[in-house]
């Protein structure tokens, strides 16, 4: 890309010449990632404008700056020596910039979307296991990971600022990748990062409430996720219409929409029918045909996440038997839903797991995400279910005490732990969660007695393991995948896997270790579970003999 000179006395660029000697081969906003040949996106920052290191930026090798009359007021005009493209929205044009710069990559490729508040990391793994089921070599990009064919990069946050967005998918098409399935959030919408991409299939799964930090109300929040349901950025959508917001979207979509329902008073083109008594699988029924599927993970949520990844692949062109067998494996969703094992401890293996508590982690951190994952998981418990949640500081505060009520509404102890405090007073947060929670308590008018409270993560989720027993099931929700814990600004290794297969493992080996005992006295004495009598006599024998 040739860029377009201007001057930095606020104008709109408009008048620029177009200067063939500069050559454009990428473009960043991060001023120390700059490689020779750059376009440096100075945007308006937080604390601080990107304007003030384009010298910087400039010293590291680029050759062209996009920014604001703003920026552009800040540049001093004797020290650029680079052509500086001036806008009044610089973010609204970068992602256009973007796909122009990196030769409009994701053209290339089969692009597949999917937004909403909860569903959308599972979803995305569903289609990205089904697509290499049908011989694509895959692209993935959304809350846990970026896949690029078979490599893996851990994710910054769900959907990359546009300048790397693009980068990224020019880095899949030189990889082979022919299909992408991506995550794409409300921020990213709101933010112009997925700008310069038109999907071929796009798909809603829910909204509820989250991000009102963010967004400041549900309605905006329904704004961002339907700016994508338009020409401009979609082919055709996929819409579950289980809630009142899918079935808005539905009538309000400016592109052709399929929709897809759980619920049998709803109307809509494709039904989810389920079968007998195996709760996993199901049946999609719709436009006179009908696909038999399964969910490999549990919950009614989970058959509508399996149910808008098969309409999303028959959307983008593969036929029903194909599409039944694809997503008939288990795509691992890292985090979602996922049991966590104890391999060996002691003489317990692998195998011996049914003496064990059942023990999950999710990454459910909005009340009805928690409801959710909690009524999924009491149809595979049958003892009791305890859960360990938190709620993350510095976000919509709104939800916290919702959060609580849901957990006490479905679980029958819960324990209220510290999430990500980030720059917030923990205590201050446990205490919204604990508020709901002993509300719905009373509601339900049952003693506060099931209510724990304990900040210390790992302490809470051993506290967790220690009340279970074989057929109980024990819940970690909020954190997933991720891998760190904030808090006061620093992020300290924690993963809720680890820790709750440590707690396992020593709860474990404390059960095996009291039974070793109990069998070590057996042989000792073994009258004493026969005749208590006699063993009582055989003990007073033994205190004369002494």
């Amino acid at each position: 890309m040739s860029a377009t000179s201007h001057g930095t006395d606020g104008t709109d660029g408009t008048d620029g010449i177009i200067d063939p000697r500069v050559v454009v081969t990428g473009v960043t906003l991060d001023s120390r990632a700059i490689r020779p040949g750059d376009l440096y996106a100075a945007l308006p920052g937080a604390n601080v404008h990107g304007a003030r290191f384009v010298a910087a930026a400039v010293g590291l090798g680029a050759v062209a700056v996009l920014t604001d009359p703003a920026g552009a007021a800040l540049l001093a005009p004797n020290e650029i020596t680079v052509p500086v493209l001036v806008v009044p929205e610089p973010r609204a044009a970068l992602g256009d910039v973007a796909a122009l710069v990196y030769g409009g990559a994701s053209q290339a490729m089969t692009m597949l979307g999917i937004t909403g508040t909860n569903g959308k990391t599972t979803t995305a793994y569903l289609l990205d296991s089904a697509l290499r089921a049908l011989g694509r070599v895959t692209g993935l990009i959304g809350t846990v990971e970026t896949r690029i064919g078979e490599d893996r990069i851990k994710s910054v946050r769900t959907t990359p600022e546009s300048a790397d967005l693009h980068a990224l998918f020019a880095v899949m098409l030189e990889s082979g990748v022919d299909t992408c399935t991506m995550e794409v959030s409300s921020h990213a919408l709101t933010l112009h990062r997925v700008d310069g991409v038109r999907y071929d299939v796009i798909a809603f799964t829910n909204l509820s409430q989250d991000h009102l930090d963010f967004h400041g109300s549900m309605e905006d929040y329904y704004l961002a996720k339907a700016s994508l349901f338009t020409p401009a950025r979609a082919v055709r959508a996929v819409v579950c219409v289980d809630d009142e917001w899918g079935q808005r979207l539905a009538r309000e979509s400016g592109v052709p929409v399929v929709s897809i329902s759980s619920r049998q008073d709803v109307l809509a083109d494709w039904q989810i029918q389920t079968c007998g008594s195996d709760e996993s699988a199901f049946e999609l029924v719709g436009e006179g045909r009908r696909l038999s599927l399964r969910s490999a993970l549990p919950g009614d949520f989970n058959r509508v996440n399996t149910g808008v990844a098969a309409l999303v692949l028959l959307a983008a062109g593969y036929p029903i038997d194909a599409i039944e067998a694809a997503l008939a494996a288990d795509p691992h969703v890292p985090g979602r839903m996922e049991r966590v094992l104890v391999e060996r401890v002691s003489s317990i293996t692998a195998t011996d797991q049914s003496r064990m508590p059942l023990a999950v982690v999710d990454f459910a951190h909005t009340p009805g995400a928690v409801a959710a994952a909690l009524k999924a998981l009491r149809h595979e418990t049958s003892g009791s279910l305890i859960v360990v949640l938190g709620a993350g500081g510095d976000r919509d505060p709104g939800k916290r005490a919702a959060m609580g009520a849901a957990a006490a509404a479905h679980a029958d102890l819960v324990v209220v732990t510290d999430d990500n405090p980030r720059s917030e007073d923990p205590a201050s947060i446990r205490a919204a969660v604990l508020e709901g929670a002993v509300a719905q308590e009373r509601l339900a008018r049952r003693p506060t007695g099931r209510l724990r409270e304990i900040g210390d993560r790992a302490a809470a989720i051993r506290e967790a393991v220690a009340q279970a027993s074989v057929g109980d099931t024990v819940v970690v929700l909020g954190k997933g995948h991720e891998s760190g814990q904030e808090i006061a600004g620093v992020v300290h290794p924690f993963d809720d896997r680890t820790e709750l297969r440590a707690a396992l493992t020593e709860h474990t080996a404390s059960m095996e270790r009291a039974a070793a005992m109990e069998r070590a006295a057996a042989k000792e004495h073994p009258v004493a579970k026969e005749n208590p009598v006699g063993q009582a006599a055989t003990d007073a024998n033994r205190d004369e003999a002494r």
